[in-house]
């Protein structure tokens, strides 16, 4: 596989798992386009592993835990973003507000686990193999 193949079929997948994970869309953009820079950097070797986007999930997870770890040092608050409306309407708003309140509810770690197996649809070995 190609490396721009496996940017269009992996990127919108894996930065909704970011901005589920740590709550906040700009940092979700930010390190999922690291993550993808990564990838291509190393893509000879990345390529040939079996689940690529996997490891590019780890990737951008690590990315997301540094970036978050620092802010809190910083003690800067962080705000739940998102895009705007879609294409749902009103019950999408009201779905996508009880998704983010649940997961704020819950560790770090359970948060990220619940991402790669809901959101993603990663298998439980998967998800070991990720985390």
């Amino acid at each position: 596989m190609e490396f721009d193949a496996f940017y269009r079929a992996s990127y919108e997948r894996v930065h909704r798992a970011m901005a589920l994970a740590f709550r906040d869309y700009s940092l979700a953009e930010d390190i999922t386009q690291e993550a993808f820079y990564r990838a291509l950097r190393r893509w000879p070797k990345v390529s040939k592993l079996d689940h690529p986007e996997a490891w590019t999930m780890v990737v951008a997870l690590n990315c997301g835990r540094d970036a978050a770890r620092r802010r809190r040092q910083k003690d800067q608050v962080q705000v739940v973003g998102g895009p705007g409306v879609d294409s749902s309407g009103e019950a999408g708003i009201d779905d996508r507000l009880a998704v983010v309140e649940l997961l704020a509810s819950v560790t770090d770690r359970q948060r990220e686990v619940i991402v790669l197996r809901y959101i993603c649809q990663f298998s439980v070995p998967e998800i070991a193999g990720v985390l």
